[in-house]
């Protein structure tokens, strides 16, 4: 997957990118949470494997003991994301 795919993510409201290494399929980000501004680590792994491509997601709050949902609701957002980006 290219950079730009990857940068294409990331137009979600992301806070920070931290790294993007299209050679290994990392995308590592923080985003801020609206309500308290807590911050959230989230990584994206793309792997191709044979005729497939995997992709492991995960949005981890750094503090508290309870998102409200939004890692979730983060992730149904890149999962949508990335769906718009392969049909194109």
């Amino acid at each position: 997957m290219r950079r730009s795919y990857y940068s294409r993510l990331f137009t979600i409201k992301i806070k920070e990118l931290v790294v993007i290494d299209a050679d290994t399929g990392i995308v590592e980000a923080t985003d801020t949470t609206p309500w308290f501004g807590f911050q959230d680590d989230v990584v994206i792994r793309v792997a191709d494997a044979g005729s497939k491509r995997l992709v492991d997601i995960r949005s981890k709050s750094r503090i508290g003991g309870s998102d409200l949902g939004e890692n979730a609701e983060r992730i149904r957002r890149f999962i949508k994301e990335l769906d718009k980006i392969l049909e194109s």
